[in-house]
């Protein structure tokens, strides 16, 4: 028989994993041109042709043995970290050196990295609905307590008075998500300024340490001049997780890194627990060749114009048919209210029309559905029609 905590979490296994694999299989029933598939944020852009030019040179030039081996640090390449500190540097006006980088196996690598350096079992961490479902897995990886601060759903800033008050001498832990899964909202900077003061004053409060962890595989995708700001300027004990998986489109390959600032309490301890973790929860180190790729490629991005098209036609489709919803100002999500309380019946009406799209409750936001318009601009543009069919049912 499996774990308990198996149990739990098969019964309660990822909606929107589940709706992806729907769509794969309608797409063999009804042909892909007829499904219009809003489930998974898989990137539809692909990556900078320079990534492939890189990967062919690595190939090409690398010691077979040493590109394909361990790297000597569970860190990763010292060279790659390096590159990524002076980039970081570069962008943000940060002071970071090969040591404060950890190369991860993506972003959900590296937070659970970091969450088995942090949690002892009962410590609490915050997250802010709606967020990504699997912090719930991550944090309960090891024995932690995801502790939820409710939606703001007029505008999906985080509500920093409950926030306020629900920070405890358990809490250990606080992440953000900026720009938002599932929102696509971006924290402003006042947001973070005044959450940044309440853990300051927090952690004097009940003389311990508490850890912000920024998420953010979303950073350079924000759209109409929108400034993400970076956290590490406004809270010393930042951490920040990052992945190329959307910058890049590089999802499959699961590449990423954590940043440890030297300002985090204890840093030199927090960061030699942070590679012991990257070994024994078995990644070992991050793919070798993907970073090798990672520095060769370290100021390309993706053409997010290609989002650009496809969040403007969505959401102005959307909200001319009477749906609700706010614009994104980043990653490439849409979180629209659902035209009935329960949201899971609007999700099933829409899989009638071959449409599928996720429950905000995957969320903790019930009442809205989220739709992934990282897909092709002629399933947005085909949709619509079916959405304007809906709209009609429903009485929009």
């Amino acid at each position: 028989m499996i774990s308990k905590k198996m149990e739990h979490m098969v019964a309660n296994s990822s909606a929107i994993r589940a709706m992806f694999e729907e769509g794969t299989r309608m797409a063999k029933e009804f042909g892909k041109e007829n499904v219009y598939d809003f489930s998974l944020g898989n990137p539809n852009v692909p990556a900078p042709k320079a990534v492939k030019a890189a990967i062919a040179e690595l190939l090409e030039v690398e010691d077979p043995l040493v590109l394909h081996g361990y790297t000597n640090s569970n860190a990763g390449y010292g060279e790659v970290r390096d590159c990524v500190a002076k980039s970081l540097n570069e962008r943000f006006g940060t002071a970071f050196s090969a040591k404060n980088i950890l190369m991860t196996v993506g972003a959900a690598g590296g937070l659970n990295v970091i969450l088995k350096a942090l949690l002892n079992p009962g410590d609490e961490v915050i997250t802010f609905a709606p967020y990504f479902g699997e912090y719930r897995s991550y944090v309960d990886n090891y024995d932690g307590i995801l502790v939820e601060i409710s939606p703001n759903t007029v505008d999906f800033q985080p509500k920093l008075d409950e926030f306020e008050e629900k920070i405890t001498e358990k809490t250990k832990a606080v992440i953000v998500n900026t720009p938002n899964n599932p929102t696509g909202v971006v924290y402003s900077e006042a947001t973070i300024q005044k959450l940044a003061e309440i853990l300051v004053k927090k952690q004097k409060e009940y003389q311990t340490e508490i850890y912000l962890i920024s998420d953010e595989p979303y950073r350079e995708l924000a759209y109409d001049g929108v400034e993400v700001p970076y956290l590490t300027k406004y809270y010393a004990n930042t951490i920040v997780g990052y992945s190329y998986s959307k910058s890049l489109s590089l999802p499959g390959e699961r590449i990423g890194y954590l940043v440890i600032p030297d300002e985090v309490k204890d840093s030199e301890t927090l960061i030699s627990a942070a590679n012991v973790a990257n070994r024994i929860l078995g990644f070992v180190n991050a793919p070798t060749l993907q970073q090798k790729v990672v520095e060769k490629c370290i100021g390309e991005k993706t053409d997010i114009s290609f989002y650009d098209r496809n969040r403007e036609t969505l959401y102005n489709g959307l909200r001319e048919l009477g749906y609700e919803c706010i614009k994104p100002q980043g990653a490439f999500y849409l979180f629209v209210k659902s035209p009935v309380a329960n949201e899971k019946e609007f999700v099933a009406k829409a899989k009638e029309y071959h449409i599928l799209i996720v429950p905000g409750s995957s969320f903790a936001c019930p009442g809205y559905v989220r739709l992934a318009y990282c897909t092709s601009y002629e399933t947005i543009v085909n949709s619509l029609p079916k959405f304007a069919e809906m709209a009609k049912e429903y009485g929009l």
